[in-house]
């Protein structure tokens, strides 16, 4: 009977969903939505077994049918964005700066270097050391990753190895064009690095006169001995003209008769295995200018002459630190000197004399002293004789008459019996005005109590040891053709208690 059930359990699935519209039924196929991932598991091989419950068949066949109605409807997909514009790619770090061997041992060397001028945006990230063995091809780096410090040491080498050595800058932009030493570097240890000794006034500009000998002992220090190479514009020297000689210890370097085409730059190079010194000797042979030229009388006036000229057509090798300016007096024939070191190509002689006439001259100066010869002026300069005559100015005759008037009055004074008192005043006018000093309009004459004094204007009264009859109205009074005028005071005299 189990075999013959077996076959009709499919007739009952497609009847099922006309039961859908019901709503009271839809409840229990809900469950059933959130089991179809279970058949998509390796357990979904026993779902022969399945049919086994009569009621569990049904309710997994309605919901596969939901499952896969949710699939269709997927959400819209976003649109992709418009495409942003290229940004120009940033550059790479320029090369490391001044790679140099600072010390060299059995088994390491130590390389120096500076920071590249340019950086980038991003700035650097840090340096890659490589290395090549003397007659390879083959790059290898020696660090795995970059780093910052601009000193770095190759450890870990064969004795008596040449290995050539350069060092990239590495960013964000990618390496720099590499730095590499110029001479292969031969690991063996060096006892001492090399070190030229320049001497203090070899390190500015060495001046030497044409025809001179130039003969230059430069000491230096380096273990082994060092390697010596003088070259000039980075050319080897012309032995005809300087020659060299170098012992252990120093280097000499010489010229017999220095010519103006001797002047320039020399450069003396010490190298150990790789490190090596630099030192630079600037060398100027020079000689006396040429004389300044065009030198013209531009003008004569009165006591004074202008002159001007051009600078010399040949400075000597060296820069012109100014012209001396001489004049001759014709009637005397010798030349003195007006200015010394004239920076300018223009002058103004004054104080020259009158009726005589003058001659000029004007020598250039560089370092190496006057010119040979001297430009002279084609022309002479006349200072003519001049007539004056003097005329008194006419001043117009004032009047000067005044009536008196007094400038500044008497002023009421309280003195105490027994103390000295002054009266003051000031007046003026001309003739001078006749003073008279009145007391209680009674004109004080020659009485020895009082002493009157008239200067510059100026009136004084001095009444001594006053006593209370002394007090009153004083008056000062001045008189003179013009007319008359008079101020007058009060004077109290108290009695102490």
């Amino acid at each position: 009977m189990t075999g013959k059930t077996a076959p009709p359990a499919p007739a009952p699935a497609p009847a099922e969903p006309k039961k859908e519209p019901e709503p009271e039924k839809e409840p229990a196929p809900a469950p059933a939505a959130e089991e179809p991932p279970a058949p998509e598991h390796p357990p979904a091989a026993d779902q022969p077994s399945a049919p086994t419950d009569g009621a569990t068949p049904v309710p997994a066949a309605e919901g596969t049918p939901t499952s896969q109605e949710a699939p269709p409807a997927p959400p819209a997909e976003p649109q992709a964005p418009a495409p942003e514009p290229e940004k120009p790619k940033a550059e790479p770090p320029s090369s490391p700066l001044a790679l140099a061997v600072e010390e060299v041992s059995e088994n390491s060397v130590t390389l120096t270097w500076k920071t590249p001028e340019q950086t980038g945006r991003e700035g650097l990230d840090g340096y890659v050391v490589e290395i090549c063995k003397d007659g390879s091809t083959d790059w290898a780096a020696v660090n795995q990753e970059p780093f910052l410090s601009t000193r770095y040491t190759i450890q870990e080498l064969s004795s008596g190895e040449k290995i050539h050595v350069r060092v990239k800058a590495v960013s964000a932009s990618g390496a720099s064009v590499p730095a590499t030493l110029e001479q292969p570097v031969t690991i063996r240890e060096i006892l001492q690095l090399p070190k030229i000794r320049m001497p203090r006034h070899l390190r500015e500009t060495y001046f030497r006169h044409v025809g001179d000998a130039v003969n230059i002992m430069i000491p230096f220090q380096g273990k082994p001995e060092p390697e010596v190479t003088w070259t000039k514009g980075g050319q080897p020297l012309d032995p005809d003209r300087v020659s060299t000689r170098t012992t252990g210890r120093d280097t000499i370097f010489f010229i017999r008769t220095a010519q103006r085409g001797d002047s320039g730059r020399y450069e003396l190079t010490l190298r150990i295995n790789g490190a090596e010194d630099k030192a630079i000797l600037d060398i100027q042979v020079i000689e006396p200018p040429g004389p300044p030229q065009n030198l013209k009388l531009v003008d004569v006036w009165a006591f004074n002459v202008a002159l001007e000229w051009t600078p010399p057509a040949d400075n000597g090798n060296s820069e012109i630190k100014g012209y001396l300016v001489q004049k001759s007096d014709k009637k005397s024939g010798k030349w003195f000197t007006v200015l010394e070191r004239c920076t300018r190509t223009s002058c103004t002689i004054s104080d020259l004399i009158m009726g005589n006439s003058y001659s000029f001259r004007v020598f250039s100066e560089n370092a190496c002293g006057l010119s040979g010869k001297a430009a002279v002026t084609s022309e002479v300069a006349h200072i003519k004789k001049t007539k004056t005559s003097y005329q008194a100015e006419k001043i117009p005759q004032q009047d000067m008459m005044e009536p008196p008037k007094f400038t500044q009055p008497l002023t009421d004074r309280t003195t105490t019996r027994g103390y000295n008192t002054h009266l003051f005043c000031s007046v003026r006018g001309f003739p001078q005005p006749k003073i008279i000093w009145m007391k209680n309009q009674m004109e004080i004459r020659e009485d020895p109590k009082y002493i009157a004094m008239t200067e510059q204007g100026i009136c004084s009264l001095e009444i001594r040891k006053p006593n209370p009859f002394d007090g009153g109205i004083y008056t000062c009074k001045a008189v003179n053709p013009l007319g008359e005028a008079s101020v007058d005071c009060r004077l109290d005299v108290k009695v102490p208690q």
